[in-house]
């Protein structure tokens, strides 16, 4: 199981917003450049980024920031935020971004989807994020009709990166996340699943560590990171001691 750290932008800062809310505003880091850099130092080996200006408004304040952390780092980068064409995707695909994430548009144009997993097989991620079930859009401000489970369906036809798994109502509140919802997700998607939101210390990220076989690949946290609840090297360590006892338990189980 992986462990993404995450930074999220906001006028080249870096924040954290409660429950998608952009009235309740957090800021942790004003130099989100040297905040990439101390993630991947801890043993980060793929950082999580979100342009939140972008997936409020649709456009790309961030690039420069986004272009000096790119610069500044060599683990792989995903980004979502405010990728709504496909003139968009490449233009950062040619910055070197690792991975791009795609959210209102799997609902509102899912052509666009489809084009460009097809172009860029295993790149492309899609977030479903969701409150009481239904999928949020529009920088979580717009609320769908359409579930998430229904939307993880729809996405079982692409060659996709990964599902990324929100419940607005845990994300930035370290209250846990919606375990049940993330287990129906990924037994839901042929693809792998990606879980955010919610998670606020280390019990949290071995409870999902317990449906890795469902198919958890990754955790993405935030929050629990920059406040201490969570310490990236030890839950690194933590993460890889389950995987090791896991391993061992499967060798005696086994049977000749």
């Amino acid at each position: 199981m992986k462990i993404i750290p995450a930074i999220d932008l906001l006028n080249g800062k870096c924040v954290r917003l409660h429950q998608g809310n952009y009235n309740e505003i957090t800021k942790f880091n004003s130099d989100p450049v040297r905040q990439a850099q101390t993630w991947e130092k801890q043993g980060a080996k793929r950082l999580h980024l979100v342009d939140l200006d972008g997936a409020k408004i649709g456009e790309p304040i961030n690039d420069q920031t986004i272009k000096e952390i790119k610069k500044s780092i060599n683990i792989p980068i995903q980004l979502g935020g405010g990728i709504r064409n496909v003139n968009r995707a490449k233009e950062l695909f040619d910055l070197g971004i690792d991975r791009i994430i795609l959210g209102t548009i799997a609902i509102e144009k899912p052509e666009i989807v489809k084009t460009l997993s097809e172009e860029y097989p295993k790149r492309v991620a899609v977030s479903i994020d969701a409150k009481e079930g239904m999928v949020a859009t529009r920088g979580w401000l717009k609320q769908s009709e359409i579930t998430s489970l229904e939307l993880a369906k729809r996405l079982n036809d692409l060659e996709l990166a990964a599902i990324i798994s929100t419940d607005i109502s845990t994300d930035g509140t370290l209250k846990g996340p919606n375990v049940h919802a993330l287990r129906e997700i990924a037994e839901t998607s042929i693809n792998p699943v990606i879980a955010s939101g919610g998670i606020g210390s280390t019990a949290d990220l071995i409870s999902l560590a317990s449906i890795e076989h469902k198919g958890i690949e990754a955790i993405i946290v935030g929050r629990a990171l920059y406040d201490g609840s969570i310490d990236l090297k030890e839950a690194l360590i933590t993460l890889k001691n389950l995987n090791i006892q896991d391993s061992l338990n499967d060798k005696d189980n086994f049977v000749v």
